[in-house]
């Protein structure tokens, strides 16, 4: 995931191409750079080894410090890794390979990985709330209303690429955002969009019952938003009281227990093949939940994992509760958080701006004429009925084992961080880094997720946010007997490291993905070099905080599971007067963790008031005293 960007979703078009771009007269808008940007580049062996060292030496002591050094030696003198950086060179090189990290990537971070995606790779959204509306048919289906012309926009390629500093970006990953799902197949999951128009059509869950919901008229007309309410009202009436057997439960399993249950459900009977095919190839999942969640915590929760029943974790979904609040869950597989987060801005920005054609308003008469919502069914033998309750006892065993806070710091936000010329990203990286000095006593592990999207098909690389600047500034703030002006200044160093990284990062120069590219490199037999076998290598890449910012006027929270098992989950938006944390983890703490985080957040301003106000008073006396 990346950092904040505008609320804005479509982009002033630019009648020329930036400098060094070529626009393909042949593609629309959105793609018409995508095969002028540049390719992923491979960094060099030298560069990779002295950052990697610089980023070990905060965790380590001398004495250890000096093994990985010997390590990180071999590493840049053997010639058997002189040869891996030749292959990997050469496969960035191929003409018919856009991007040499992405299949590799996509296998072993998505597709290949075979734990549960929901906590484990699933991504939440807290929608901002419309006063307006209350009432979850009407919220549901204005949603949808607004959601059309984004994927017209998308599916006509007429939606304005991103850009950063005027380079555009990738927007490859869009194709997914619409009409996709994610399949569960041994040893590795697959996945597919479907066309549009041949299935222009929504799904509901409701009482883990799916409803087919066609966009337009027999006649073709799109539907207004008051003719989705009321056939959404039908969805309801027809799911009735009474809870179905979740078959959606099934996507909640371990990727092979689901690959297995769908062949089973697929066995059970041959119409199941059709309700399956008609949920995987909808526009999205629309989950009508039966409860009113109010607390930040209660819709965060919600949002992540739900129920575990009335769910289908293989696409993307929004979340309508039944007192009119929202969210969005998305399927990270294909995908980050900034195609989804512009999708969800462009929906609630432009409904709270009015610039939606909602259509006419509801009467008596709205909807009578549309044909009844469509029940997918499914038959369900034994066989996939066990499926179905193991699938719903693991679920409930993984959620219960986790937690869920929420800080929202209202002490300032990056209006006030940009009075002290900082930037707001690495200010709140330093205030995770000295709150997890005052839990544990030493730096955190952290990794957070930097896009690479100016480069062909690019996704993230890592922003490894520990550093030795982060340790000496952090151990300065828990020392009584330090000065403020000392802090400030160490402060400030350790800003300046945190950007050049993430720049670094950004230009594909991180430590991670080409260790990682170098390691797949290895032949059948080849013996792995050194530098893996460091101890160093495997700690400091157990990410027990693994972050990303995404910040938008419209989201009320984000959030996402840990990746190891001791670790948190830390997202965070930064607001003009806010700073938003939600920390998710295998209960290690949590509540202390957010505790920890408002202290240093605080403490953090008041150092750096302190010494901006004895800074002035020593140039105003400095100017007395020449008077």
């Amino acid at each position: 995931m990346s950092k904040s960007r505008s609320m804005i979703s479509s982009a002033s078009a630019k009648a020329e191409a930036p400098p060094g771009y070529t626009a393909d007269p042949s593609k629309g808008p959105m793609l018409r750079y995508e095969a002028s940007l540049p390719r992923l580049p491979v960094p060099t062996i030298s560069s990779t080894a002295h950052k990697y060292l610089e980023t070990v030496r905060p965790h380590y002591d001398a004495a250890a410090f000096a093994k990985t050094q010997a390590a990180v030696k071999d590493f840049l003198e053997s010639p058997h890794v002189a040869e891996l950086q030749r292959r990997l060179e050469a496969r960035a090189a191929d003409p018919s390979v856009r991007n040499w990290i992405i299949d590799w990537w996509n296998d072993a971070a998505y597709m290949g990985y075979r734990d549960p995606v929901v906590v484990y790779v699933s991504y939440f959204y807290v929608h901002l709330d419309d006063p307006r509306i209350h009432d979850q048919s009407r919220r549901a289906a204005t949603l949808i209303k607004a959601m059309l012309p984004f994927r017209e926009m998308v599916e006509t390629q007429q939606l304005q690429p991103e850009a950063v500093k005027g380079m555009p970006l990738s927007m490859d990953s869009y194709q997914w955002l619409f009409h996709s799902c994610r399949y569960p197949v041994k040893p590795s999951d697959t996945a597919r969009t479907f066309d549009s128009k041949a299935h222009n059509h929504v799904v509901f869950v409701r009482k883990n019952k799916f409803f087919e919901v066609p966009l337009t008229t027999p006649d073709g007309r799109e539907l207004g938003a008051a003719e989705l309410e009321a056939q959404i009202d039908k969805v309801i009436l027809l799911a009735g009281e009474d809870n179905a057997i979740p078959v959606g439960a099934l996507t909640s399993e371990n990727r092979d227990t689901w690959a297995d249950a769908r062949e089973a459900l697929l066995a059970a009977a041959p119409s199941n093949a059709e309700s399956l095919s008609r949920i995987e190839s909808a526009m999205t999942i629309v989950c009508l939940d039966d409860i009113m969640p109010v607390t930040r915590e209660d819709r965060s929760w919600q949002c992540w994992v739900g129920n575990g029943k009335n769910r289908w974790y293989d696409k993307h979904q929004f979340i309508v509760f039944q007192n009119g609040k929202s969210g969005f869950l998305g399927e990270h597989s294909c995908m980050d958080g900034t195609p989804t987060l512009r999708l969800n801005e462009f929906v609630l920005a432009s409904l709270a701006a009015g610039k939606i054609d909602l259509g006419p308003a509801r009467t008596n008469s709205t909807g009578k004429d549309l044909p009844q919502p469509k029940e997918l069914k499914f038959e369900l033998n034994d066989k996939v009925k066990g499926y179905i309750q193991q699938a719903e006892k693991n679920f409930n065993d993984l959620v219960s084992k986790h937690d869920l806070h929420v800080l929202h710091y209202e002490g300032y936000g990056k209006e006030l961080i940009k009075k002290f010329k900082a930037s707001p990203d690495a200010w709140a990286q330093l205030v995770k880094q000295l709150a997890f000095h005052k839990m544990f006593g030493r730096p955190g592990i952290c990794y957070e997720s930097c896009q690479t999207r100016k480069y062909q098909l690019g996704r993230t690389e890592v922003i490894r946010s520990a550093s030795s600047e982060s340790k000496a500034w952090a151990e300065a703030m828990l020392d009584p007997n330090e000065t403020d002006e000392n802090r400030a200044a160490l402060f400030r160093k350790a800003v300046s490291r945190h950007l050049q990284y993430a720049a670094w990062a950004a230009d594909g120069q991180g430590v991670d993905r080409h260790l990682f590219g170098l390691k797949k490199c290895l032949k059948e037999g080849e013996p792995l070099p050194e530098i893996y076998k460091d101890e160093a290598f495997s700690r400091t890449s157990h990410w027990e905080l693994s972050t990303s910012q995404l910040s938008s006027p419209f989201i009320d929270g984000w959030g996402y599971g840990e990746v190891v098992p001791d670790g948190y989950g830390l997202s965070y938006a930064i607001g003009d007067d806010h700073i938003r944390w939600t920390i998710t983890s295998l209960k290690r703490q949590t509540a202390e963790l957010k505790h920890y985080l408002a202290e240093a957040a605080t403490e953090t301003k008041l150092m750096m008031e302190r010494a901006a106000a004895h800074a002035d008073k020593n140039i105003g006396d400095a100017v007395k005293s020449k008077l």
